[in-house]
């Protein structure tokens, strides 16, 4: 006697035909929210972008005063004039060059000084005051200092630019120390692992989330300074040239310039974010 094994109710309706149409049903679903979710960040500006034109267009006055500002239209002509302008891009690479040169002596600096101070209680005691006296000072206010001890105009804004990058990295760094699991280094310690080892591999990468925290605040406050630099000591620069047509009343470069800014202060910080997912590419969820 034979007998036949039925198959389960879901297995006779999971044909060939519902499987392929249930795969290609859930794919668009799935792309049609992520491409929502990229949009999104454009409504926000585009929203922004109507509001602009037509307080300008219908020059309102309030509160604030919109009769004088220039409209979208005004600015992107700006922005289409400087694009076609050489010295257009000799602003905006004396900008970078000027940030990333401060930004990496500022990264360099304060992090080996923040794990001193994190590590060893004796370099605390001798640094962590001088440090909190000079954190509160604003990075601006020591241009006619550094108008004095540089013999270039050029290398103190970079000291500028270093000084105000230098203390967020720094904070970060040194609350990294003070918040890393001991149980890391007594694991490696009681592997065998030197001082040295111990440094190198459980501690420098144990900080790099909190680390890259610091190097994404001082970016910000570095592209502060080097304006505001350029705008008071400068002879090129994104900061110079936009303080330049302020004074030729050229609002719409005004604009521009801060559009500019603002531009790339938002491509060096999403750099530095990307470095750091693929750095912290260990924690949950940067590797997403």
């Amino acid at each position: 006697m034979t007998t036949t094994q039925e198959r389960p109710t879901a297995d006779l309706l999971s044909t060939p035909e519902t499987t392929g149409a249930r795969a290609a049903t859930v794919p668009p679903n799935r792309s049609r929210l992520r491409a929502i979710r990229r949009l999104l960040p454009a409504v926000p500006i585009l929203a922004a972008l109507a509001a602009w034109q037509l307080l300008t267009h219908h020059d309102v006055v309030a509160w604030l005063r919109f009769d004088k500002l220039p409209g979208p239209a005004e600015v992107g002509a700006s922005i289409q004039l400087q694009l076609e302008t050489p010295v257009f891009y000799r602003h905006v690479l004396a900008s970078l060059g000027r940030i990333l040169t401060g930004f990496a002596l500022a990264g360099v600096i304060g992090v080996l000084v923040g794990i001193a101070i994190g590590r060893s209680r004796t370099t605390a005691a001798l640094v962590r005051p001088l440090i909190e006296v000079a954190r509160p000072v604003p990075a601006i206010a020591l241009v006619p200092i550094a108008i004095l001890l540089f013999p270039t105009g050029e290398q103190g804004i970079v000291f500028i630019t270093a000084f105000a990058a230098f203390f967020p990295i720094t904070v970060a760094t040194i609350h990294a120390m003070k918040t890393l699991p001991p149980v890391w280094t007594d694991a490696a310690r009681t592997l065998g692992a030197n001082r040295w080892q111990v440094l190198v591999h459980v501690v420098f990468p144990g900080a790099m989330p909190s680390i890259f925290s610091g190097l994404s605040v001082s970016m910000g406050v570095a592209w502060i300074c080097v304006i505001s630099a350029e705008m008071i000591s400068g002879q090129f620069g994104v900061g110079y040239w936009t303080w330049m047509s302020y004074s030729l009343l050229d609002y719409a470069g005004v604009v521009t310039g801060m559009l500019t800014i603002g531009l790339l202060g938002f491509t060096t910080s999403w750099a530095i974010e990307r470095i750091g997912r693929r750095v912290n590419r260990w924690l949950p969820g940067e590797g997403m």
